[in-house]
């Protein structure tokens, strides 16, 4: 079946039609797909639960994989190779609300970027749905590209340039979530990412912001602290926006160099079943950008 793709919004998220990721995607179809995904960065399948190796097998068209796992102290519910961005226990039970992986997770709830507390951060990442409460638990992305195009010739001149630092820990903090053990704080030390980044494949700049960044490289705490703030409310006005409610077998496919994504609240008594596969950049941004 050939491919289609609908525009959800002018240049912002699509959906794929025709896409039978249950087998192999063959050259021409995967050059449809990344072609749109230059183009509308978040990308929408409809379909069945896959398994977990078949969406493995189609992250890995995109890249290398990362090995997920933030806290260290429960087994793993889901392939390594794979975040469990679930409400779940290795028993596939609802956690308490005391929980501490709920407390870290509560994270995703702020606007971010994946992996961008990495040296090298997340490319693409493919997060899909195996089971959803009845209502709430959307996903929301910003346009970073149109976000940046929309500032003000002043305002490109400032932060094309800029370097910010980015923590896990600082995005935790700002929930009050702090309990995370030294060894688990060894594993995630701070990044350094361009504020401003080239997508390779359009040429367009867009902003590279998320709940990670601290404040900016060189520029007195407050007034880089500012700046983030200022821009990360720009960037996430309504006009900027893609709302996806999710149905069981979606998967969405985005690219984090030029998107942000929150997750929203729902009655947390209802399961919710979610999995990511996230591909690894080419590299440190910083390098990227000065090369």
């Amino acid at each position: 079946m050939t491919l289609t793709v609908n525009p959800l919004q002018e240049e912002f998220a699509a959906t794929i039609n025709g896409a039978d990721l249950t087998n192999p995607l063959g050259d021409a179809d995967l050059r449809v797909i990344q072609a749109a995904l230059d183009r509308y960065a978040v990308l929408v399948f409809r379909g069945p639960n896959l398994t977990e190796e078949q969406q493995l097998g189609f992250a890995r068209n995109f890249g290398a994989l990362e090995t997920s796992g933030i806290l260290g102290d429960r087994k793993l519910r889901v392939h390594e190779k794979l975040a469990d961005v679930s409400n779940l226990d290795q028993n596939d039970d609802v956690v308490g609300p005391t929980d501490r992986r709920r407390m870290n997770m509560l994270g995703n709830q702020l606007w971010h970027t994946d992996s961008s507390f990495k040296a090298t951060p997340a490319k693409y990442s493919a997060l899909h749905a195996h089971a959803v409460p009845p209502e709430g638990g959307e996903t929301q992305f910003a346009d970073m590209r149109a976000a940046y195009d929309a500032l003000d010739d002043k305002i490109k001149a400032k932060v094309d340039d800029l370097i910010a630092e980015h923590s896990l820990f600082t995005s935790r903090a700002k929930i009050g979530f702090t309990d995370f053990t030294d060894e688990e704080r060894a594993r995630f030390p701070v990044a350094r990412q361009q504020l401003v980044r080239v997508h390779p494949a359009s040429g367009r700049k867009s902003l590279y912001l998320a709940a990670h960044a601290s404040h900016i490289i060189g520029w007195p705490l407050p007034d880089g602290m500012m700046l983030l703030l200022d821009l990360m409310d720009h960037a996430t006005e309504r006009e900027f926006l893609y709302t996806h409610e999710w149905s069981p077998g979606d998967l969405v496919i985005w690219d984090n160099r030029c998107t942000m994504h929150r997750g929203r609240p729902f009655d947390e008594t209802w399961k919710r079943d979610m999995r990511r596969a996230t591909v690894v950049d080419d590299g440190p941004t910083v390098a990227q950008e000065a090369a």
